[in-house]
């Protein structure tokens, strides 16, 4: 009997440590049965109230419905969103903690040395959410009616015109430095604590050009405050037919997109990770999703994330030569 016993015991315990294993191997393997069984957090790193936290709320509520669990925004806000990232990054990898990625993901990671994370080693990649180009603008004092008018007069006039943007190393300071990369012009930089404030000093004269979302400038350009010069993607977009691309306006290889995104801290499951693109991907395609994105003028982009991560590699490579062939520095 006692025999027995020293059996009986030595079998549960392997029986447990076997479980245990088998639990761990298959979760390794991408098993997530039963995931997701709580709710699940989207980091948006900018305020409330912002078109990122818009996208977040949106995508939150909607994923919610499409997988059966809440999803909750968190807002982490600071350092131009790398405060958010940084704290995304250093959560478990098991799909219930994801981070919103904006432009500012890989231009600040590009622009300052010490962000605190790396965009191609610190996620993984859920999956693309929407995309759509920047406008450039300027106010009518300026006399200027087109891109090429623009560098014109900048090659003729260095460092006269003025540009606001929502702050140094996010996109809008970024796309100005590109454009100075490839005109080799020379235009003043004069960034600002979001791109509001810059865009009403432009309207008064104090700067003369800005480039913002197409909603934020739309109502200005409809009220005849402000003149559009070009979008800053390659193709037109669809809220703003009247305005050329860039390559129509005679800058090719000029393609810079304002996007959306979703990604998880590295090491995360890939089974979760498939989980989540697959109910992304349907949310994206929802009809009123659609609707709501061409309000905000962007284009859903589903895919998986594969393609997402190489999205964000090419961005971030190249938005850092920008930085390294303007010689930026960025504290």
């Amino acid at each position: 009997m006692v025999i027995a016993r020293k059996i009986s015991r030595r079998c549960m315990a392997g029986c447990v440590l076997a479980t245990a294993f088998l639990g761990s191997v298959a979760w390794a393997q991408g098993g997530v049965a039963g995931y997701p069984d709580r709710p699940i957090k989207i980091v948006v790193p900018f305020a409330p109230g912002a078109g990122t936290d818009a996208m977040g709320r949106l995508i939150a509520q909607k994923l919610g419905e499409v997988m059966g669990v809440s999803f909750v925004v968190d807002n982490r806000t600071g350092a131009s969103g790398a405060i958010g990232t940084q704290y995304v990054a250093q959560q478990p990898a098991d799909g219930y903690t994801l981070l919103l990625v904006a432009s500012p993901f890989t231009t600040v990671a590009a622009s300052l040395p010490n962000a605190g994370y790396d965009p191609l080693k610190s996620f993984t990649s859920v999956g693309m959410i929407a995309s759509g180009p920047l406008v450039w603008a300027t106010n009518y004092q300026t006399g200027i009616h087109t891109m090429q008018e623009l560098v014109a007069y900048a090659k003729q006039n260095p460092g006269v015109l003025n540009y606001g943007s929502a702050g140094a190393g996010g996109v809008n300071h970024l796309v100005l430095e590109l454009l100075k990369a490839k005109t080799h012009i020379f235009i003043t930089h004069i960034p600002y604590r979001g791109v509001a404030p810059a865009t009403m000093d432009m309207v008064s004269g104090q700067v003369q050009l800005v480039t913002g979302t197409i909603p934020a400038l739309l109502p200005l350009v409809k009220d005849g405050r402000i003149k559009p010069l070009a979008v800053t993607s390659a193709r037109r977009s669809s809220a703003m037919p009247d305005v050329p691309s860039m390559t129509e306006a005679g800058f090719k290889g000029f393609d810079v997109l304002n996007y959306f995104a979703l990604a998880a801290p590295a090491g995360t499951p890939s089974a979760v990770i498939d989980k989540l693109n697959a109910a992304l991907n349907k949310v994206v395609a929802l009809p009123e999703v659609v609707a709501k994105f061409k309000l905000d003028a962007v284009d859903a982009t589903p895919g998986t994330p594969a393609a997402q991560a190489r999205f964000i590699e090419a961005d971030y490579r190249a938005w850092r030569e920008v930085v390294q062939s303007q010689n930026l520095k960025i504290d």
